[in-house]
């Protein structure tokens, strides 16, 4: 029995080591995948037209350029009609600078009327480790349209 209990003893204690030491990685996230989650939100905000939830998303630089919630929603509206009332979207390629402070996200959006985009979002890392949208530049589909 002495010998059952101290073997489920060290396996704790191995189990708690592993632990500690994945701890910091685990902590660390993935850049690429927090940025999806932060963009799928802001999409999912504007789509329940809660202007103020997608507003959250926004970086500090944009929030300068457009300090109240409405003045957003009508740039958001009037320039990215895609992003606004995406019929699909789905994550293309990310990229993460070396000092994994900001992520480059394509996203690719059929947009309300049925024509393809691209959208080429600029996310940064906050202090406090949040991730927000400092940037989309929108690109029309390469591909000729049908």
């Amino acid at each position: 029995m002495r010998r059952v209990v101290h073997s489920a003893g060290l396996f704790l204690v191995c189990v708690t080591l592993a632990l500690i030491q994945l701890t910091p990685t685990a902590r660390a996230g993935d850049p690429k995948a927090d940025a999806q989650v932060v963009i799928a939100s802001q999409i999912e905000a504007f789509l329940a037209d809660d202007m103020e939830a997608a507003y959250g998303f926004a970086a500090p630089s944009i929030r300068s350029v457009y300090p109240d919630v409405a003045r957003f929603a009508e740039m958001v509206r009037k320039g990215y009609g895609p992003v606004y009332r995406p019929g699909n979207f789905a994550f293309g390629r990310g990229e993460t600078t070396a000092d994994r402070s900001r992520v480059i996200q394509e996203v690719l959006i059929s947009g309300p009327d049925g024509k393809d985009w691209t959208a080429l979002y600029l996310l940064d890392r906050q202090p406090d480790g949040s991730w927000k949208i400092a940037g989309v530049r929108m690109l029309k589909s390469a591909l000729p349209q049908t």
